[in-house]
């Protein structure tokens, strides 16, 4: 359970925080040997509907900004919380971003949080270009990461990178599902993730469900790995 009473915010913030009820569940993002863990993934869990379910709702009563604060706050929290010391990767909205007194605040109220946090671009709903601009200023001045969730799934994907200027990309796992049995799919995916080898990119195999896929993605030089064939979110 999430103790947003407990934070440094204003009271309007605090009050719309409370009538949330949600947790955070983590899963391990693994190197090569699918044994020692990069980082962990905060991933939401609200108590009385599904993560779609709460962004929507929020989203129709233009109120995401709560999503973002409590996300940032709630998952910081669990993850010190569980006592863990990698890396914790944040979702966050591409058109919202914490106003300077909340990231203030997160800054202080956590402590020295530079070269400890990924933040995972999600694919929705649309890019603000003007707020992200100011969430990837405050990231690179804390000398944190940016990621780009869900790479595969869109028109452009490629001018995306270009914009977002991430240096993490995680492959979608329509990309790489039975990838091992899949020769266009082998092709692909060893394709894409060289380029963005060359534009110095970290890769990430997401959803990957099998010991075969794990193995072929190594093989083609993946970097890190993410899937319930080598853990689930717990």
């Amino acid at each position: 359970m999430i103790y947003y009473d407990q934070l440094p915010l204003s009271e309007d913030i605090l009050k719309a925080l409370a009538e949330l009820n949600i947790d955070y569940v983590f899963q391990p993002i693994f190197y090569p040997d699918g044994k020692q863990i990069y980082a962990r993934e905060a991933l939401m869990r609200p108590k009385d509907k599904t993560v779609t379910e709460l962004i929507d709702e929020y989203a129709k009563m233009d109120k995401l900004h709560i999503i973002e604060v409590a996300t940032f706050f709630g998952a910081m929290q669990a993850f010190i919380l569980r006592g863990y010391t990698e890396w914790i990767s944040v979702n966050s909205f591409p058109s919202e971003c914490m106003s300077d007194d909340e990231a203030k605040a997160f800054a202080d109220y956590f402590g020295d949080i530079k070269g400890k946090l990924i933040i995972e671009m999600l694919e929705y709903p649309e890019l603000s270009v003007s707020k992200w601009t100011t969430k990837n200023e405050s990231v690179r001045l804390m000398n944190n990461l940016i990621s780009m969730d869900d790479y595969g799934t869109g028109i452009n994907d490629f001018g995306k990178v270009d914009i977002l200027k991430p240096d993490i990309v995680k492959l979608d796992r329509s990309l790489i599902s039975d990838i091992d049995k899949d020769e266009y799919k082998q092709s692909n995916c060893k394709e894409i993730i060289d380029l963005l080898h060359m534009m110095n990119k970290i890769v990430v195999a997401e959803g990957v469900e099998t010991k075969d896929e794990f193995e072929y993605l190594v093989s083609i030089e993946a970097d890190l790995f993410q899937g319930y064939y080598l853990a689930r979110p717990q």
